[in-house]
Order: structure tokens, then sequence, then C-alpha cells
């Protein structure tokens, strides 16, 4: 049976590479959608290395101009397939809150949304995909694309970071296990709470999130590389054409990199000599872990929990006398140029707070806490390793363990608190969880995938918009050829329990 495949494509190249060696492997047609810069798209209308059928890129079918959005379109939209439009819109970094460059009008972000609902009805009208590959959808057009696969019965083959670091998933939802089998059906393994939390940190998400952090676009010789390609050898023609670069003239960008980097440091300063380190002895304390951002776990994930200032206030409100909250910083908030100082003064202002460096110990946090409370992220994972119970806003999948609470709504942050801080963490829950995690995660370092990327075609992740060349895509292919057979592997076996599924319900 030959399936159809569509991917989307963009300026992170994982997927284009897959596609290389998924079609050596597997009886599929291929379609793409590409999200990616004008330099770089001559690349893909020339190259033969992948044979898609159609392809379609994204820019070219999004002109705006002075014309009126078809909000009765966008209406009927909605109903068809249950997608807060809006919802959308607001939340995308490049329309609102986020965006330095450019901003953009009511009329402009719904002309937007129009064109690209249309064009990936019409796309998924001709195609008629079985399968759909992507990366964690971060934008609201990628996202959107998604969502309407999911909708119209498209199965999702998505790659992501498992919570077990160095190893990935596959599965339809971010974060969450495809065929998820109810804890009470697995056999637990009689493992301790200490033989657990060894085999935790034997994958430990920390040091290899420390180590992109410290690692990803840091080295000041690409910088100037890619601050050379762009200033002499860039047409810039983006700003034209992409709605995600209008308003970056070559000027205003330049300005604002030295800008960024005086505010960092500037920042940082601050970081360093108001934040704390050290936990108070004998001060009972719930723990609270900034989210990064912008990021899709706040902005796509928790749409409506996306000032996290205004969260801690009301995890404030909230606490049980005799507690106070900490609250810490997230150490790849550097990536972001760290959060403004006005914002960190907010939360010192809290009376019942407290706020903690990124670089305070977060095993010791967790340890000396009675709660640990997140918007999503991997401290409420790890939280039951160390028989403390957590609760998330986010739908994650490790809310199956019954010491993980998914808060329903802020007005219920009194009572969920309250009873959350009696709850036991059980062992041999724990334990199935892990098993399932273990048998549902696969070797594959995405950090150290993403940094050789980064490093060998874009300047070590400082610049997107640039040439790649026959010669040296087949060369990177041949240089991590073992990086691709694994993925292309993992994505057949997925394909295959889909089908396997499909075929047993008939």
């Amino acid at each position: 049976m030959t399936d159809k495949i569509i991917f989307w494509l963009d300026a992170f190249l994982m997927n284009f590479c897959l596609a290389v060696d998924l079609q050596k492997k597997h009886d599929s047609e291929f379609f793409a959608i590409f999200d990616i810069t004008n330099r770089t798209k001559n690349f893909f209308e020339n190259q033969n290395i992948v044979k898609f059928q159609k392809q379609w890129f994204l820019h070219d079918h999004i002109e705006i101009n002075n014309s009126k959005p078809d909000t009765k379109y966008l209406e009927d939209f909605e109903k068809r397939y249950s997608i807060n439009i809006w919802e959308l819109g607001l939340n995308e970094r490049i329309f609102y809150n986020h965006n330095d460059f450019y901003k953009f009008s009511h009329d402009e972000i719904l002309s937007i949304l129009e064109k690209e609902c249309k064009l990936y009805e019409n796309i998924l009208d001709e195609t008629k995909p079985d399968f759909l590959i992507t990366s964690e959808t971060a934008l609201h057009h990628q996202h959107l694309f998604y969502e309407i696969c999911k909708k119209r019965g498209v199965k999702i083959l998505m790659l992501h970071q498992s919570k077990l670091a160095y190893k990935c998933t596959i599965s339809q939802e971010l974060h969450k296990i495809d065929f998820m089998p109810n804890l009470d059906q697995i056999i637990s393994k009689n493992r301790s709470f200490d033989e657990l939390l060894s085999k935790l940190k034997s994958f430990d998400s920390g040091k290899q999130t420390k180590f992109y952090a410290d690692s990803f676009g840091k080295s000041k010789s690409s910088k100037l590389k890619a601050l050379f390609e762009y200033v002499f050898n860039s047409d810039n023609s983006n700003i034209d054409t992409h709605f995600s670069y209008f308003g970056r003239s070559k000027s205003r960008v330049i300005r604002k990199y030295f800008m960024y980097a005086i505010q960092t440091k500037l920042r940082k300063s601050f970081i360093d000599k108001n934040f704390e380190s050290k936990i108070h002895s004998n001060e009972k304390f719930i723990l609270f872990t900034l989210n990064q951002e912008p990021e899709r776990s706040t902005l796509i994930a928790t749409p409506y929990y996306t000032n996290q200032i205004e969260v801690i206030r009301h995890v404030a409100k909230s606490l049980p006398p005799g507690y106070k909250l900490y609250v810490k910083e997230h150490f790849s908030q550097i990536l972001r140029e760290w959060r403004k100082i006005s914002y960190y003064k907010e939360i010192l202002d809290i009376p019942n707070v407290r706020l903690y460096h990124p670089s305070a110990d977060i095993e010791k946090l967790i340890q000396n806490s009675s709660l640990v409370i997140s918007i999503g992220g991997t401290t409420p994972f790890q939280a039951p390793f160390y028989q403390k119970p957590s609760i998330i806003v986010a739908d994650l999948g490790y809310a199956v363990l019954p010491s993980v609470i998914k808060l329903k709504s802020l007005e219920e942050l009194p009572i969920t608190i309250r009873n959350s801080l009696n709850l036991k963490v059980n062992s041999d829950d724990l334990d199935r969880y892990f098993s399932i995690l273990e048998k549902n995660s696969f070797d594959f370092n995405f950090k150290e995938y993403e940094i050789l990327e980064g490093n060998f075609f874009r300047h070590g992740g400082n610049f997107h918009d640039t040439i790649i060349t026959n010669e040296k895509m087949q060369s990177f292919l041949e240089i991590n050829e073992s990086f691709f057979k694994i993925l292309s592997e993992e994505h057949i076996k997925k394909i295959q329990q889909f089908r396997e599924l499909e075929n047993s319900s008939k």
C-alpha cells in the first residue's frame, strides 16, 4: 500500500533529511509545505534529492494587501474545525507582544489567517494525505495546519524530546504517548524511589538542556560570520515577502542586536545581585518554576496562561499560611536575553515570594519543597521521583500519575494546592509510568543534532537566510547518516503501528 505523506519543512532541515532516507525504505508519495526564507528557497525549488509529488512555498501564498478579511469564511471555518482563530492570532509571537519590529493590524492578522486556512484546505483536498510528518509546532501557521490535519483524520508523526534525556518519541500530540495504556495494566518492576531516581538521573535532562543553552549559537566567530553575511551578502528580500520579517530592515536589526547584547548583560547583573540561591532552613515552601518565554509551552500549550507573573500572583494568593512561594528562573531564558528587570521586580515585590537564581540547584529545591507547581515543563515530572506531588497547567502525558494534578481553573488553585499537599507519591505508579516511557522512547540526541545542523548550515544557528547547495546538503547527509537511519526506521515503525491498528478495527 502506497502511503501519502505530507511534510512540514522549515529552516530546521531534519525532516527534509529524514525524507531522503525514508523514500528509500518506504512505499510512499511525498508532498511538502515549505516555510523558508528566500535565499534557502532556491535549493528546494531545484533539488532532486527528494522527489515530492507537489510542494508549496507558504509565503508565496500569503500576500498582504489592503483587502478586508473574509470574516464569514473564518466564522464557518471555526465551526467546521472547532479552532479558535483569535487564540492563534493573539498568541503568535510574530503578531503580538513579542515583536520589536512591526505592529500588525487587526485586518492584517485576520487576512493572514484567512489565506493560511484557505491554502491548507486546498492542499489537503488535493493531496488527501494519510500522514503528516512535522517537527514540534512552534508558530501559529504550523500549528494551524497540524490542527486541521488532526480534525480531518490525518495521522500525525511528530518527533519530540522525550522526558528521558537523549531519547525521543514520535506521537500525535506533543509530550504524550500514542495508545497509552492504563497504569494498572502495566506490571510494576517494584523499583524503589532510590532506584527510580537513579534511573532518571542516568537520563540527565538538566545536563542536556544546559549543554544546549551553553552551546547553541554561542560561538563569537559564528556570530561574526552571521553578521557579516547578513550585512554584506544578504539582499534582505524577506522583508517584502515574509510577514515574519516585516519591519526588519538591516539597520534596525543591527541596532536591536547590539541593544539585546547590552540588555542581556544588564539583566544578568540584576539577577546576580537580587536573586537568591540558598534555601532558608526551617521554612516551608512551594516551588514554582518559570517557563522560558516566548515559547510554545505557554503560547500554544497553555494559551490562557501566557502571563506567568499573574499566575505567580494567583499561586501566592492561594498559599496556606506558613508557606512561602519559591520562584525559580529557567536557565535557558538567557536564549531570550533574560526577562525585563521590571518583570523581575514585580515578582520580588510580592510579599510571600522569593525569587531564585537560574543556576540555583533545582534538585535541592525540589527535595526541600512541599509541592512543585509549573505551567508545564520537566520539573513537575521530576517531582514524583523525589516523592513530591506537583500541579501543572498544560495537558501533558505524565499527568496520568495520581500525584500530578492538572489544574482545571485558577479559581480552584487554593483547594487544589491544599489537596495536593496531602498527596503521597506511590512508587509503583511511578515505576509503571517510567516503564511506559522507556518502551515508547528511542535513542536520539535531539539537542546534539540541533547544534550540528546549526553549525553546518546556519553559522551556529545565528542566521537562517542562508544559501544551501546540493553539494553541501549531500555532504551533511553523508556525515550524519546514522541520525537519519534511526529517524526513518522509527517513523516506519510508527506508520506500521497505525496501519496495524487500522486493520485490526476492520
